[in-house]
């Protein structure tokens, strides 16, 4: 993923006052919890973020509500992309924390128009442990869920 660098002061959020209106944005869709707008940074035309309106650093801060929200809004953009640029596929992709390679600390999701030999890599070192040791994580998973 292409490295911006935010220069938004400490203590301000660059997608809160895009959302409030202080800086400009090329608004695509809104509702009560969402908002989406084009990338600035287009990696093909029709790339989009779909934002929560509600400052939440991260996807572990939004509420089960906007977490829903974010997904309907993304899939409306989804179809919107796919019937206005026929991309022949489709991208979601959301990053958390600066180890996740977040750059906004604000919630958002990249709608991204995918074409054959964009240049967008996708990949990471598979590392494939052994059967007993997925069962462990997956029951270490289960047991958070079930307490939660």
């Amino acid at each position: 993923m292409p490295m911006f660098v935010d220069t938004t002061p400490p203590g301000q959020c660059l997608f809160c006052r895009l959302i409030a209106g202080e800086i400009p944005s090329a608004r695509v869709y809104e509702d009560e919890l969402t908002l989406a707008f084009m990338d600035i940074g287009q990696c093909n035309p029709g790339h989009v973020l779909v934002a929560v309106k509600r400052h939440a650093a991260n996807l572990l801060e939004l509420t089960e509500e906007e977490a829903g929200a974010v997904m309907r809004t993304a899939r409306r953009v989804a179809l919107a992309v796919r019937d206005t640029f026929d991309p022949p596929g489709l991208t979601l992709l959301q990053a958390n924390g600066r180890e996740g390679d977040q750059t906004v600390f604000h919630f958002h999701m990249h709608v991204v128009p995918r074409h054959a030999d964009d240049g967008i890599a996708l990949t990471w070192p598979r590392k494939e442990p052994p059967f007993a040791v997925l069962q462990d994580y997956a029951q270490r998973l289960h047991g958070a869920l079930a307490g939660a």
